[in-house]
Formats: C-alpha cells, sequence, structure tokens
C-alpha cells in the first residue's frame, strides 16, 4: 500500500482529484440552500460565507497535516503519527460511518430526484446504483476519474446556466425576493432571535461542506502539489456558488414554496426560471452529480480501511490488491454494509442524515485536533506549511459549533450516531488489542486442551510480529519502547541506529543501547518484549528503509521514526510510509 507510485503519469492530476471530491461538496448545491432557508431566511446568503471562511481555516489546517505527513487515511493518519492507535481508531471509524452515509443518502437521493420522471422501484435502483459504481472502482481508479471528471464538469455547466437564468429572471423584473424578507422578519423571532437563527441554519447547513475531508483519503493517489490546489478549487466552488444559488432561490420563489419544494428545490426553481427542459436538465444532473458522490465515498474509503488494515486495525486482507489497483474485499464489504443499511431501514433515511453531518464533522473536528497535536508533539517535523494557530481553533469552533446545533435541532442525531458508531469502534477496539482479548481466553480455558493449542499458537503469531524503530540516541528509548508496549502486540523489537556522521565510531551507539535496555529489563520494565540491537552502516534515510525492509522483511508501516527535520535532505513521503512516533 504504502509503496510511491513510479510514474506520476499514473497517479491523479488536479481536476481528476478535484472532479472526484467536488462531486460530493457541489452535490450539496442542491438541497442545501433550502436548508438554510429554512431557518435564516433571506440570511442564508450569509450564513454560506461563514461556513466558506470556516472552510478557508480548514484548507490550512489540512494543507499542513497532509504535506507533513502525505499518506491515506486523512484525520486517521494525523493522529495515528501524532496520538495513539486507539485515539486515531476513533477518528478513522467516524471517517467510514461518514462514507458509508454519503453513499447511501447520496444514492437514493439522486434515484429519487430521477424519480420524479421515471417510475423506478426506488430501493431496487438505489441497489442498482451502489452496485454499478462498486464495480467501477474496482476496474481502476483512472476509470473512475474519468467518469468524475465528466459528471464534474456537466455538474458547473448546469449551476453556471442556473446562475445565469436567475439573473435573467431577476433582469426580467420578476423578484419574490420583498416577500421573503417580510417572511424573515416573521421568522426571526419564532427562532429566538436572529443569533439563534443564524446558528441553526449554520449548523445544519455545514453539510454543504461534506466531501472537503475526502482528498485527504487518496492523498497517495494524488500527483505532487496536487493536493493544495484540490483543496483550493473546492474552496472556491463553495464560496461562489451556494451563496449565488441561494440568492437565486430566494429571488424565484416564495418561502412558503421553498419549505415546501426543499427535498428537491433546484428542480422546482429550474423550472420556475427555465421552463420544463431545464427542470429535466437539472433533474439529469441531480442524478448525475449524486451518483458521483457515491464514487467520492468508494474511493476515499478505500484509501481509509487499507491504511487501517495495515495498521492492524482492521483484519489485513482488507488490504488485498486487484491487478487494478483498487481493493475488492474492501468495495464489496462497503457495498454490503451500505445495501443492508439501505434494507434495514426501508429507504427512510432521516436516521442516517444524523450520523452523516456528525460524522463528517467530527472527521473534520479531528483534523483541527491533529494539526494542533501536531504543532505540540511534532514540533520539529519537517513540513512546507504552518497554519496559523488562531486558524486551526477557529476551524475547531466551527466545526464543534455544527455538532452542538445538529444535537440541539434534533437530539436523535447523537443517538443514531452512536448506534452505528459503537458497535464499529468496539470491533476495531478488538482487534487492536485482541492480543489481551486471547491472553484472556488462554486463562479461562486452561484445563481444555483443543483451544488452549489453538489459542498458543494464534497468541504466538501475533506477538512475533516484529517491530523495528530506528533509535538517535539513548534518551528516545524508553519512549518507543513505552508505545509498542501500547500500541501494538508485536513482542520482537529491532532498534536500528545509524552513525550521526563520518566520525561516528563504529558500534558505540549499540552498545549503549544494549546496556540501557540491559538496565531496564533488570528492573522488570519490559521483560516480556525480545528485544535485539542492529547497526546500520550508512546514514538514516530513505535508503536505509529500503535497507532494512529488505534486510529483515518488515513492511514500512512497521518501522518507527522520530520527526524528520528541516536539515534532512529527503522529505517524510521519501521514506515509503513508515511512522513518526516522536
Amino acid at each position: 500500500m504504502f509503496k510511491k507510485i513510479t510514474s506520476e503519469s499514473n497517479r491523479l492530476g488536479q481536476w481528476s482529484a478535484t472532479a472526484i471530491c467536488g462531486n460530493d461538496i457541489l452535490s450539496s448545491a442542491l438541497y442545501v440552500s433550502g436548508i438554510a432557508i429554512l431557518f435564516a431566511g433571506v440570511y442564508a446568503p450569509l450564513v454560506f460565507l461563514l461556513i466558506a471562511l470556516v472552510l478557508f481555516f480548514y484548507k490550512s489546517v489540512y494543507t499542513e497535516v497532509v504535506e507533513a505527513l502525505p499518506l491515506n487515511g486523512g484525520a486517521y493518519n494525523c493522529l495515528i503519527n501524532t496520538s495513539s492507535k486507539t485515539i486515531a481508531a476513533v477518528a478513522g471509524v467516524t471517517g467510514v460511518l461518514a462514507y458509508v452515509t454519503t453513499a447511501v443518502i447520496s444514492a437514493k437521493t439522486a434515484v429519487e430526484y430521477i424519480h420524479t420522471l421515471l417510475p423506478l422501484p426506488v430501493l431496487v435502483t438505489t441497489l442498482v446504483v451502489l452496485g454499478v459504481f462498486a464495480l467501477l472502482v474496482a476496474s481502476g481508479l483512472k476509470g473512475s476519474a474519468k467518469v468524475a471528471v465528466v459528471i464534474f464538469l456537466f455538474h458547473i455547466e448546469c449551476l453556471v446556466v442556473f446562475l445565469l437564468l436567475g439573473l435573467m429572471f431577476f433582469l426580467q423584473g420578476n423578484s419574490y425576493f420583498l416577500s421573503n424578507i417580510t417572511h424573515t422578519y416573521l421568522l426571526i423571532p419564532q427562532q429566538g432571535g436572529i443569533l439563534i437563527a443564524l446558528f441553526f441554519a449554520f449548523s445544519a447547513s455545514l453539510l454543504g461542506v461534506s466531501g472537503f475531508e475526502s482528498s485527504a483519503n487518496f492523498i497517495e493517489e494524488q500527483r505532487l502539489g496536487v493536493f493544495r490546489k484540490t483543496l483550493r478549487n473546492m474552496l472556491i466552488g463553495v464560496a461562489i456558488f451556494n451563496p449565488l444559488i441561494t440568492l437565486v432561490v430566494l429571488n424565484s420563489m416564495d418561502y412558503r414554496h421553498i419549505v415546501h419544494a426543499n427535498a428537491f428545490l433546484l428542480s422546482d426553481v429550474a423550472r420556475t426560471i427555465g421552463g420544463p427542459i431545464f427542470q429535466y436538465m437539472i433533474v439529469l444532473d441531480a442524478f448525475l452529480v449524486l451518483s458521483g458522490a457515491v464514487l467520492t465515498a468508494y474511493i476515499a474509503v478505500s484509501g481509509l480501511i487499507s491504511r487501517m488494515a495495515a495498521d492492524a486495525c482492521l483484519p489485513n486482507i482488507l488490504n488485498t490488491k486487484n491487478r487494478n489497483g483498487s481493493f475488492p474485499f474492501i468495495i464489496a464489504v462497503f457495498f454490503l454494509l451500505c445495501s443492508s443499511i439501505l434494507l434495514v431501514t426501508k429507504g427512510h433515511l432521516l436516521a442516517l442524515a444524523g450520523v452523516y453531518t456528525i460524522s463528517f464533522l467530527g472527521e473534520m473536528t479531528f483534523f483541527a485536533i491533529g494539526n494542533l497535536l501536531l504543532k505540540e508533539t511534532r514540533k520539529e517535523l519537517k513540513r512546507t506549511y504552518r497554519a496559523p494557530v488562531v486558524f486551526v481553533v477557529l476551524a475547531f469552533l466551527g466545526t464543534m459549533i455544527g455538532i452542538v446545533g445538529n444535537v440541539q435541532i434534533d437530539p436523535a442525531n447523537l443517538r443514531n450516531f452512536a448506534l452505528y458508531f459503537v458497535p464499529l469502534f468496539l470491533l476495531v477496539v478488538a482487534i487492536i488489542y485482541q492480543d489481551y482479548f486471547v491472553r484472556f481466553l488462554l486463562r479461562v480455558s486452561e484445563k481444555i486442551t483443543l483451544p488452549q493449542k489453538k489459542l498458543k499458537k494464534y497468541f504466538a503469531q501475533l506477538t512475533d510480529r516484529r517491530f523495528v524503530a530506528f533509535v538517535h540516541s539513548n534518551e528516545n528509548l524508553f519512549r518507543i519502547l513505552t508505545y509498542i508496549d501500547r500500541n501494538e502486540t508485536g513482542r520482537h523489537i529491532t532498534l536500528v541506529h545509524c552513525p550521526c556522521d563520518q566520525h561516528t565510531i563504529r558500534g558505540a551507539g549499540t552498545v549503549e543501547i544494549k546496556e540501557l535496555i540491559h538496565h531496564l529489563q533488570k528492573t522488570g520494565a519490559f521483560v516480556h518484549l525480545n528485544i535485539d540491537v542492529l547497526f546500520l552502516d550508512m546514514p538514516f534515510g530513505p535508503r536505509a528503509i529500503h535497507e532494512i525492509v529488505k534486510k529483515l522483511r518488515v513492511k514500512e508501516n512497521r518501522i518507527l521514526i522520530g520527526s524528520i527535520h528541516d536539515f534532512h535532505p529527503y522529505d517524510y513521503a521519501e521514506l515509503g510510509g513508515v511512522r513518526v512516533i516522536f
């Protein structure tokens, strides 16, 4: 998974990567205007400008973290390199839930749009949409990206035409805006005042930034420098289209009609400003771009789950690739999970909508937390950009306000989120700490021969896993061993020492490390660990990592290092996916 793709031509360019994320974040234009107007009336465009400001802050947050640690996994990748595996798993599970609900809600909403024109069975057609995109992603990322680009360009074209027709409608002297101002002044007191109305509108309308977190989950598939451009392009799209589309809606339709047509608002507005043909065009666009959001979910969740599986947070079989470079087991499991949730809820997805909102807002909030941890615990880690602390704090507050607001809008949202989150998180925790569970089973089955033999064999396989840590000096040794002991099942630890410079006495560092280990284990610390020390006669860097991988036959994600500093002549990305633990 962590091998760098040798040819840049095999990786995604700016517009392919932007299209994959953009189909998710800009599909919200089809429904988010109605949500904001429902709470804030004519103040809705102001709400979207505030949301664009929060997204501007998050652009800095994501840029610092992902360019410093450019591996798939998003917030999970950030936290596993700055905190513990358990904390990272919380972010990982939250991310998986966000993509499950994204896929199911987007697919069903897409089918409901097309259902306004064709009498197709909604549930069956939704399953077909989920299945078609599963097969598309399984066929390879480049083919998926081409489909995403076509959908994205058509969607942008439709939105531009929508704005132009809205302007023509206004210039012809047609306007409901004054009427909607009157309704707003009646609405605001019912909401509890202007600040409360803006609070609820802001919280509910943060649905409009779902998808901004996706690019970080497939960073390894993007060309160098593309990630930052995808964030910029998504920010521009949200900042331009959402406020302007909301103005067109407020000008073209009465407030009561907006509330009534909330589910398919742009379809009704399109008919008003452009006639039946343009309405059909918007309906087709809605079906395509919401289906494109399903594609985004498959691609992003593949990057996230494959990373979690490689780190032993999920079964490693999920990390198996096919000849097209896709993850068939992840795609199959994700399809089955989405389909089962769809069938269990029988298409009534109001409960999942709350899970959806809290999940992706939680994912973004974890990114802000991870950024602060990166600044505090990895101060010297080499990075291309440093986000101002005030930006990180404001970004964190923005999404936290959104989570609180969504819980207040409907307290069932938090309960429904917990209903899906808790079982999945417990599964991940059981895998992370499976050595403790196996050890417990060994104790309770002492007198039963057959289970004892099988459990002992499995326990031996678990604890025989090797981890490698590069040690520069003795001062970090205790921290390294403590981290491995608390976060990993492996008990075979190889400590590698490289010479600091050409004047370093060969092997002198390894003697000191061995003496310290002897003293630690003599006091009873780490006696259960099988620790050996290796001197590598070359400076630390990509060549040293490659040599250890080849010599010890260990994967890069089981190699632990300290922060890469600015004076190092290489970047973290060149090390192939090793983990930073101090």
